[in-house]
C-alpha cells in the first residue's frame, strides 16, 4: 500500500512542478477574460436587446402578439385609438419578430441587454402614454 503510494507520489510531484511552471507563466501573460462590468464591449450592428413600445404609433393590429414565439407581448386597448403594451422580458427570447412585423414601427429593439434584477416583476413592463420618453418602465401591477 505504502509502496504504490510512494511510486505514484513521484509522478504527482512531476505534475505539480509542471503546474507551478504554468501558473508562473500565466502571471506574465495578458488576461484571457474581459473586465466586463467595468469595461463594456462594443455591440455589433443589429444587436437585439430590450424591446420598447411607441404607443403613439400603434394601430392595434396585434401582429406582434401573433408573431411572438414566446407570447411575451400583449397589446391592450385603453382608449379610442390608444393602446398599451405589456412586455414580459423574462419570457422574451429577443428574436425581434415583433419589431420586424410591426407595420407602423411601434416596436423597437434596443441594444440594452443588462436585464438582471432581484425579482421577475422588474422584467414585466408596461408601455403606455404614462411612460416618460418611452424609456421609463414601470413594473406590471
Amino acid at each position: 500500500c505504502c509502496v504504490s503510494f510512494c511510486q505514484g507520489g513521484d509522478a504527482a510531484m512531476k505534475k505539480t512542478g509542471k503546474m507551478v511552471s504554468e501558473v508562473l507563466k500565466s502571471f506574465m501573460k495578458k488576461p484571457a477574460t474581459e473586465l466586463y462590468p467595468f469595461v463594456k464591449n462594443p455591440k455589433p450592428a443589429g444587436f437585439r436587446g430590450r424591446i420598447i413600445f411607441h404607443y403613439e404609433k400603434c394601430i392595434g393590429c396585434k401582429l406582434c402578439m401573433r408573431d411572438c414565439p414566446s407570447k411575451a407581448i400583449t397589446i391592450t386597448k385603453v382608449a379610442d385609438k390608444k393602446f398599451e403594451a405589456r412586455i414580459n422580458l423574462d419570457d422574451c427570447i429577443f428574436c425581434a419578430q415583433c419589431v420586424d412585423n410591426c407595420a407602423k414601427n411601434a416596436l423597437e429593439s434596443t441594444s440594452d441587454y443588462e436585464l438582471a434584477g432581484l425579482s421577475r416583476d422588474s422584467l414585466k413592463t408596461v408601455f403606455n402614454n404614462e411612460s416618460v420618453d418611452n424609456v421609463a418602465l414601470r413594473p406590471e401591477e
